[in-house]
Order: structure tokens, then sequence, then C-alpha cells
């Protein structure tokens, strides 16, 4: 027998890099396990509000590829097996089969630490009661399916406004529940500037959905059945026959601190292009317990997205199987909807600008998705960040319908090259009446950011 690698996590980046290395080394040179402590693995979490809201029929259509298809490639997958401690000089770990209660330790030459992300549960009141769910993995994805069907009455809260917490509104109110969204942000979606969230906000109003902003949650009081049954602030209570968190994920780094591995300030691993930890030249990490270099602000940053995830795989993949491959950073793209809004970002907010130390020109333009003639035509605002004097784009952020969102993509590539907004002007872009307008709305926004910088407003 060969090497052998094992693997910390049986998801997007822990599978991806299992299955990469075993495409380069057979199973004669190349031993490849992998711990994994929940039931299922190569699922898709991003599908889950999709499931939940019903556009998916079943959790079946959420997984990429099965255990036994792992398996019968020659890779050694344990479900419902945790590893509790990492041992960096004796290159070993120390799992528990969460089935038997069984401890034992593997040996190992290379280690992929693929993690991921815990959610965010902060220690209120009521915060572990019946009615109260998360969103992480299958397992909560049904919990909450079966939740629903069975909840008293049709009063759901969502606490959070992120992508998860947007995402599950819009599947609850799919599901008939009359929905809250308790955010403690000044608008929804913090990933955007405030005042595309207002644009968010405004449109989640329109589908019937209550958003309370600037609201911290004291509580979720329960009843005499144990079950939750509000929501309370500090001023004011909102009834709920089912809540559902929403609030943002930290990196799962808890084994990794605890061997003395590098973290950076958000707690994900320091790694370097090849996704390697830094110092330690055998163990590798990616995916959403890591921090990434963010290629227009010049800083490192927590982003944690499938996107990321697979691509990391991918990397350390090459590199435990004995070739070569880099991740050279992000930009920060993302993409979301809320029923029929589309809601996109890349780059920078202003308050990530200001932090990074840049003057910048912001400018917000209204345009249309097709050509305002053309049948079904439908408002878009597009904001765009370019630096003061150089001209160079730093950000754009999108709200709209009607094929919004993947315009953001022509954004991201123009980032990635560090284009001008006057280079961006010039690009080749495709139209035709049912699908743009003349200029297309990313092209309009440029126009309007390239005078900015002219005029030095």
């Amino acid at each position: 027998m060969g090497e052998r690698v094992v693997v910390i996590g049986g998801d997007a980046t822990g599978m991806a890099a299992a299955s990469q290395a075993r495409r380069l080394r057979d199973a004669d040179d190349l031993e490849i396990v992998v711990f994994e402590k929940g039931h299922h693995c190569s699922y898709s979490a991003c599908g889950i509000p999709y499931w939940v809201s019903g556009d998916v029929d079943a959790a079946d259509d959420l997984i990429a590829r099965t255990p036994a298809e792992h398996r019968d490639r020659g890779i050694d997958l344990r479900l419902r097996t945790e590893v509790l401690d990492i041992d960096p000089a004796g290159r070993r770990v120390c799992a528990r089969d969460l089935g038997t209660g069984a401890q034992s330790w593997t040996d190992y030459d290379k280690l992929v630490l693929a993690t991921g992300a815990t959610p965010v549960r902060p220690p209120l009141p009521g915060i572990d009661a019946d009615g109260v769910y998360g969103v992480q993995t299958l397992d909560d994805g049904q919990a909450l399916i079966d939740g629903l069907a069975a909840a008293p009455g049709r009063e759901a809260v969502v606490v959070g406004a992120g992508y998860i917490g947007v995402e599950m509104a819009e599947a609850l109110v799919t599901r008939g529940f009359r929905v809250t969204m308790v955010t403690r942000g000044a608008e929804p979606m913090s990933s955007l500037d405030p005042d595309m969230g207002a644009l968010v906000r405004k449109a989640m109003e329109g589908m019937g959905i209550r958003v309370v902003p600037d609201a911290e949650v004291t509580g979720l009081p329960t009843g005499a059945d144990g079950r939750v049954r509000a929501v309370t602030t500090a001023d004011t209570e909102y009834p709920a026959d089912v809540v559902v968190l929403g609030i943002g994920v930290r990196p799962a780094t808890d084994l990794a601190r605890r061997a003395g591995l590098p973290l950076g300030e958000s707690g994900g691993l320091l790694t370097d292009l090849a996704q390697r930890v830094r110092g330690h030249d055998e163990i590798w990490a990616g995916g959403d317990c890591v921090e990434v270099f963010d290629l227009v602000s010049g800083a490192l940053r927590y982003v944690p997205l499938g996107t990321y995830a697979n691509k990391h795989g991918q990397v350390i993949g090459s590199g435990v199987g004995g070739g070569y491959a880099t991740f050279p950073g992000v930009v920060g793209t993302a993409i979301s909807r809320v029923c029929d809004l589309e809601v996109a970002r890349t780059g920078l907010r202003e308050k990530d600008a200001v932090r990074a130390g840049l003057q910048f020109h912001p400018v917000t333009i209204e345009s249309t998705g097709r050509a305002g003639y053309f049948p079904g035509a439908a408002p878009m605002t597009v904001k765009m960040l370019a630096e003061r004097r150089t001209g160079r784009l730093l950000g754009v952020q999108i709200v709209g319908r009607d094929g919004a969102a993947k315009r953001i993509d022509t954004a991201a590539v123009a980032l990635t090259a560090r284009m001008t907004v006057e280079q961006v002007i010039s690009l080749d872009l495709g139209y035709a009446p049912p699908f743009s307008p003349v200029w297309d709305p990313i092209l309009v926004a440029a126009r309007a950011a390239a005078r900015a910088v002219v005029r030095g407003e």
C-alpha cells in the first residue's frame, strides 16, 4: 500500500478532493479515508430552501453522488464518524463511530480539513425548543419539512435576513405561511449596501412578508407543551408556530484550533495558494472552514460559498494526488432570489471599500432586463463603485427581475481582470430586444461611473 490521505468532512470540498485525488492515483498507490459525522455526503446544502418550498421534489435530488458510488471508486467513506482530535506531530486523527461509540486512531501521510461551517445559534431562552429549526444539512431540511406539516398554525418567523433567511422566507410563503422576518440590520441582505437592501425589503413587503429591521431577538417563549410560541425583541412579541434561524455561520475550526493550526481573524484556517495550511505542508484545507484572498481589496475574508468549496476541493485533490493546482482568490460573487426578485453582488460594498482605505465613486442607475418596448421588460437597479482617479471597477450590486441576477457574471469577470469602468463600457456584450436593451444595464452603470470619475465628484 502507498500513501494514506485522511479527509475530515464528506461534503463539497472533502468529496471533491477525494474524487480528484482518486482520478490521479489508483487505490494501490493512494488509500483515501473520509470521515463524515453526518448521514449524507456530496449534497447541495444551497438547494435545501428550494426542497423545503417544493421546487425540488426530494432530498435525493440534491445528492450529487451516493456513498455507494464513492466506495465503488475506491474511497473508504465512513459516515456517522466524528473526528475528535488531530495530532499533527504524530500524523494521526482520533475518530468515534457515532453508532457504536468506539474510538480509534488513524494514521495519515496527508490530511485534508473540510469541516465546513457551524450555524450561529445564540444562547437565547427557548433557542432549542420544539418548532425552532436551523437549515444546514439534509437532516435539518427534513426536520423542517416535517415540522411545517405538523405546525399548529400558519405563523412563521425567520430570524436573520441573509441569503438563507430570505430564501427560507420565500419557501415559507410558498407553503402558505404568514412570514415575519426579524433582522438586526437596517435592511435585509447585509451583503448589499443599505440602499440596495431597501429595494429587497420593499419587494418582500409587496409579497406579504413583514420585515422587522434594527431588531435584536431577546428570546423565544414557549407554551406549556414546550413548543415555541413567539419571538421577542426588546419591545415587541411576534407570534410563531415555526421559527427558522438564518443568522449566519462561522468556520467549524475547533479541531484545528486545538491542534494549533493557524487561524485568521474570522477563525478560518489560513492556507497558501495550493490550499495547504500555512506551516504544515502535509495538511490541506478548503471550503467554509478557511479564509480566502479578496482579489479586489487585497485582504483576507471569510466567504462561505459552495462555489469556492467545490473549487477548493479540486485544487486540494490535485495537490494530495501528486498534481498541481492553485486557487488565486475571489471577488465575492453571489446571487439569490426572493420569489421573483433576483439579487446579486460582486466585489466591494461601500463599507468594504472604506475599510480597505479606498476612495470611490458610487453610482446607481435604473434600467430594464430587455428592450423597454419588448413584452415582459421589468425594472432593474444596478449600483456600481469605481475607484477615484483610476476608475478601477470595485463592486457591482443588482436588484431586479427578468434575468437580472446572472448579469453579475459580467461584472465578476471585469473585477477579476482589474478592468476600469471605461474598459467595461467597451465590452462587446450581446444584444437583442428579448434579452437586453441596446445598452446593457451593466454598460449603462459603467458609463455613469466613468462620468463620475472624470468629473471627480
